[in-house]
């Protein structure tokens, strides 16, 4: 009777949940968690960990570590050199001594704010925010985190303590540009006018990028536009996406302010 062999090196990990972020794609979101304290997202967990008893506590919680799958990557393998942003994109370090998504198992771990927990019909949603997660991200694991044990003052941050350079000193907006965020506001309950500032502070342009004058980006399902001035960053357009979601009100925007 013969019978297969199990591959102790290999194991099979089951997504518990999805992200549903304010990032649609990959640039403008921050390099790291926390960063830009209005980024938010929500997590919708599967069955059968969508029971309200698998949450029961964590409410009790200011902040959650979110293990996830870099999906995006997955498909792209992995390296095991990079060239890391803060080391100007130029030199190169070892996968492990890095963040990069490009990691033999695509594993990212981020901590963020736990904003608060809706219990509904389809189960728990976690509302979070200071978040650096793409859109549509796999969720594999969630747990407190704990300021006692999981707080390193005096941790050594290796070349992750150089300063970056270039970043806008200041960040302005057109009237039209601040308008249009003032009406999304009151429409959708998003702050997306202090998002963008926080973000155009953070800098998210590659460093290979710099000399550029303008950039877009996307956030939920607003397109952004700013321009590089001597004294800091300009956004000049904020409008929808040309291929408006679905469920889209067209009246959002309209004269008539709630």
């Amino acid at each position: 009777m013969s019978s297969e062999k199990t591959d102790n090196k290999k194991s099979y990990i089951q997504h518990i949940g999805i992200i549903s972020s304010c990032f649609p794609e990959k640039f403008g979101i921050p390099r790291q968690p926390g960063l830009v304290a209005h980024s938010s997202a929500v997590i919708d967990l599967y069955p059968p960990f969508n029971r309200a008893e698998m949450v029961s506590g964590l409410g009790e919680f200011s902040h959650i570590w979110v293990q996830f799958l870099f999906h995006q990557a997955a498909g792209d393998g992995w390296r095991s050199t990079v060239r890391p942003p803060r080391l100007g994109g130029q030199k190169r370090c070892g996968v492990f001594a890095c963040r990069t998504p490009h990691r033999p198992n695509h594993i990212g771990l981020s901590a963020v704010r736990l904003l608060d927990i809706e219990l509904g019909r389809n189960g728990p949603r976690l509302h979070l925010g200071g978040v650096d997660f793409l859109d549509k991200t796999p969720v594999l694991d969630i747990k407190p985190y704990l300021p006692y044990s999981d707080a390193i003052p005096d941790a050594a941050a290796g070349f992750a303590a150089i300063t970056e350079s270039g970043a806008p000193e200041q960040i302005r907006f057109t009237d039209a540009a601040a308008e249009f965020c003032h009406r999304y506001q009151l429409r959708y309950q998003r702050p997306l006018q202090n998002l963008i500032g926080e973000l155009l502070t953070a800098d998210p342009r590659p460093r290979s990028q710099k000399r550029k004058k303008e950039f877009g980006m996307r956030l939920w399902d607003v397109n952004i536009r700013w321009r590089m001035e001597e004294w800091g960053a300009l956004v000049i357009a904020v409008d929808f996406w040309e291929e408006k979601p679905a469920w889209l009100d067209q009246t959002a925007l309209s004269d008539n302010k709630e």
